[in-house]
């Protein structure tokens, strides 16, 4: 039976397309206990860029989103099985080439882009670029499959999300965290799993933070878009600060979809848990089923920033920069409007 029905919710939208045509729950199909232990199906796992930590992309979601940047995975059966022994391991051989140590308070994918921008010159050119922020040495930086950055001391879960089974997260940070001298665990998710239940399980096991994705405030916008419903999503920022994790939120600038009015509601409702969670307005580029969908303008992702701070956020940033900023003139105009602190 769905978890999420046990506990007196509605069910995702999470069916996987298996190998052979058929159809599975994601819960079923791309997560299993065997051995003792928890296994999940896992897509890659590599140094990412410009999070700036190890990434674990999961395949299978208990989300359908229209705009999944990652559907190939996540609603489809792809990769490759790990127990969270296996994942333990990775840990800490990444650990091994951390160049950067960062407090549990910075544990979120918001402050990468205050160590660097990713350009690598530093390295490549033996010089700095125009926005580094000048913060590290070259050797701190290093390649990744996604490109330059350093190495900060944090593990993440991304892509597809089944945190509606906390158990799996609960042991794999254990086991992190048994692996590890000092290795953060975030878990990047939708918020549809995360019940007063489920985040004292994932507490239990020593996770430490979440970069929470909160794709619509209104619940029919948010259905058409996810397939879902978001009551758990909504009341998961103050759940989240009130068990004491770190949380950062972001809203995805889907123009037509998404746009500054509906972003300053979900900036509202952060807000209103606490003024200083990290908050990061993205721009949206086409994909999926979104294809025919345009990115935000430099002005539509500066307004949005202003409707944010207006809400009463402190800490706020744009992401996707070069999806809305396309030329150097574009970029120096979104700098003006929202200052180069906010260019994530």
């Amino acid at each position: 039976m769905c978890r999420m029905v046990e506990q007196g919710y509605r069910p995702g939208s999470c069916s996987t397309l298996m190998p052979d045509g058929s159809v599975q729950p994601a819960c079923k199909a791309t997560l299993k206990r065997e051995g003792g232990l928890w296994w999940r199906l896992v897509e890659a796992v590599h140094l990412s860029r410009p999070e700036d930590y190890l990434s674990i992309y999961q395949s299978g979601c208990n989300h359908s989103c229209l705009k999944c940047h990652s559907w190939e995975f996540t609603q489809v059966y792809r990769g490759f099985w790990m127990s969270t022994e296996d994942i333990a391991e990775e840990a800490a051989r990444y650990e091994a080439v951390v160049t950067v140590q960062e407090p549990r308070e910075r544990a979120l994918m918001f402050y990468a882009s205050d160590l660097c921008r990713h350009c690598g010159l530093c390295v490549t050119a033996g010089v700095r670029g125009p926005l580094c922020p000048g913060k590290l040495s070259p050797s701190q930086v290093l390649p990744s499959v996604q490109g330059w950055g350093p190495a900060r001391n944090i593990v993440a879960f991304t892509g597809g999300d089944v945190v509606c089974v906390p158990e799996f997260y609960a042991e794999a940070a254990e086991k992190v965290k048994e692996a590890c001298r000092q290795v953060w665990v975030l878990i990047e998710t939708n918020g549809f799993g995360l019940t007063q239940r489920n985040l004292e399980v994932l507490a239990s096991g020593g996770v430490d933070a979440f970069w929470l994705d909160i794709k619509a405030y209104s619940p029919e916008l948010y259905r058409k878009l996810c397939g879902a419903d978001n009551s758990t999503v909504l009341k998961a920022p103050e759940l989240i600060v009130d068990m004491g994790f770190q949380l950062e939120v972001l809203a995805l600038y889907i123009p037509g979809w998404v746009e500054v009015e509906e972003i300053a509601r979900i900036a509202r409702l952060v807000a209103d848990v606490d003024p200083n969670v990290p908050f990061t307005v993205l721009a949206f580029f086409p994909a999926y089923k979104l294809m025919e969908s345009r990115p935000p303008t430099v002005l539509e992702l500066a307004r949005a920033v202003a409707a944010v701070k207006e809400a009463g956020l402190r800490r706020v940033k744009v992401g996707n920069v070069g999806v809305a900023a396309k030329t150097s003139r574009e970029l120096e105009l979104l700098i003006t409007l929202v200052g180069e602190d906010a260019i994530g």
